[in-house]
């Protein structure tokens, strides 16, 4: 009979042991979904029915309630003499257990605390979650500084396009040398855009690197949430980047012709241009350098006279202070305010104090967009000028009496005509009012609605985009401007 007792306890005895339902409860938290240290304190607390504490070395505490301890105890427990404690008194039960901690502590302690005594299941409950903590908390410390090391790497590749937007070559190389050597010593480079979602940005960027070999600048556009930004001087990296895109689908590309790395700015214009013409294209990509654009059809040297006589009123200023207006402007031409300040890692408040410098020293005034066209022309322009002597004045007029030009225009324009509304007039109406829609309708009479629907009717006809002001759109305002749609530009200095 006593035997038999005995047999009942011990078998009892090995069932509670061999309980594996708390084991696996444990487990569950340590899935990726499931990772919390304040869940894992609470169900330590449900599990073994006590109070649970978790504190860093200086007693602040990381989950669960407070629990009174003693303070040798606790202290023997931090500095490492012990590795775990008991201690019983006051109707309470106590273990104290030591826990590595991520930075910027280094060690805690779980304290459990309950007025019934720990069984030998409650021990190795509390045992094992401790253990189960640490792995935790180590975790998370690798993951937190992967996350530190990408962020800075992500915020460092950001700064260097910044530099190369604002002409800094030198930084931007300086810089670029210590993580990636050599990625930029190069004359040339090409600018691609890869569009897609913006919560499936962080893995298209990621996408890019491997695609590219990390042998380009890979940035996530500041200004455009879907968008990522490679600056490459690989001839391959346009085919690498096509092949991502036909894998993943609703990515969209468009890529810069090439240009010297201090033209960043204008290879990077050129790439947004074409993003929107590979929107409407089966396969999804496009290159700048794939149609003809209007400054390629006029006669080198009066371009070269007239937008030297244009930029004139500039030469006085210092290189840099120079510079970095003409910059600032082109990048405020191609785009808003808020988004060229984005770019550039400045106030939009200072990109727009200087367009109004440049403003006052052109006696232009851009909200016309006539005007905008034109010194959009003039800053692009300049790029592409070799050094010369003197040339003979030249006006605007000059610049669009090329029958090549006329030729580009009227096919271009012709384009519309295929559209049973008038959408010419629209156009010239909309560009006339400024890009402003009421005003445009006022105009011709109509809804602002219908302004808007004709112009964006307009923009897959003409392979361009229009409502979101930049190359595209200066390029339609040069065509109407060739064919006499539109009155000239005012802009007094030169002219």
């Amino acid at each position: 009979m006593a035997g038999g007792r005995d047999d009942e306890y011990r078998h009892r005895h090995r069932t509670e042991d061999a309980d594996p339902t708390w084991a696996q409860e444990l487990l569950d938290h340590l899935r990726p979904s499931g990772r919390d240290v304040r869940r894992i304190v609470d169900w330590l607390a449900a599990t073994v029915d006590a109070t649970v504490s978790l504190c860093d070395d200086s007693g602040a505490p990381l989950a669960g309630r407070p629990v009174p301890q003693d303070a040798g105890l606790t202290a023997d427990v931090l500095a490492g003499r012990i590795a775990s404690a008991a201690w019983q008194g006051d109707g309470r039960h106590l273990r104290l257990v030591r826990v590595e901690l991520p930075p910027p502590a280094a060690v805690g302690v779980l304290t459990v605390a309950r007025t019934a005594p720990f069984d030998r299941r409650a021990s190795d409950v509390v045992t094992h979650t401790a253990a189960a903590l640490e792995l935790l908390l180590r975790a998370e410390r690798t993951a937190a500084t992967g996350h530190r090391l990408a962020r800075a790497t992500s915020d460092l590749r950001l700064a260097i396009l910044q530099l190369l937007m604002v002409e800094d070559t030198v930084a931007a190389r300086r810089v670029a040398a210590g993580l990636w050597p050599g990625l930029l010593d190069t004359d040339i480079a090409s600018v691609y855009v890869v569009e897609s979602t913006p919560e499936e940005r962080d893995r298209l960027a990621e996408a890019c690197l491997a695609a590219t070999r990390d042998r380009a600048l890979v940035v996530r556009c500041p200004a455009m949430d879907g968008h990522v930004i490679v600056v490459t001087p690989c001839d391959t990296a346009g085919g690498e980047l096509r092949g991502l895109c036909g894998r993943r689908p609703g990515t969209y590309l468009g890529g810069s012709a090439p240009q010297s790395l201090a033209h960043t700015a204008t290879a990077y214009g050129q790439a947004v241009s074409a993003l929107a013409v590979a929107r409407f294209r089966p396969d999804h990509t496009a290159v700048y350098a794939e149609r003809t654009h209007p400054e390629r059809l006029m006669d080198p040297a009066v371009l070269r006279a007239w937008t030297t006589r244009l930029l004139r009123p500039l030469d006085a200023l210092p290189h840099h202070t120079r510079a970095e207006l003409l910059a600032t402007t082109r990048l405020g031409l191609e785009f808003t305010a808020v988004n060229a300040a984005k770019i550039m890692g400045v106030s939009r408040n200072t990109v727009r104090a200087r367009m109004e410098r440049v403003e006052s020293y052109l006696g232009a005034d851009f909200s016309d967009l006539t005007v905008r066209a034109g010194v959009h022309l003039a800053l692009n322009a300049q790029f592409g000028q070799a050094e010369s002597g003197p040339a003979a004045p030249a006006r605007f007029d000059d610049v669009l009496a090329s029958p090549a030009l006329h030729t580009w225009a009227d096919d271009l324009l012709a384009r519309l005509d295929s559209d049973s509304r008038d959408l010419r007039r629209t156009l010239r109406a909309w560009i006339a009012a400024g890009g402003n829609a009421e005003r445009a309708a006022h105009l011709l009479g109509v809804h602002a609605q219908t302004v808007r629907e004709h112009v964006r009717s307009a923009e897959p006809v003409l392979e361009r985009q229009l409502l979101a002001a930049g190359s595209d759109l200066y390029e339609v305002v040069l065509a109407c401007l060739t064919t006499g749609a539109l009155d000239r530009p005012a802009l007094h200095q030169a002219e």
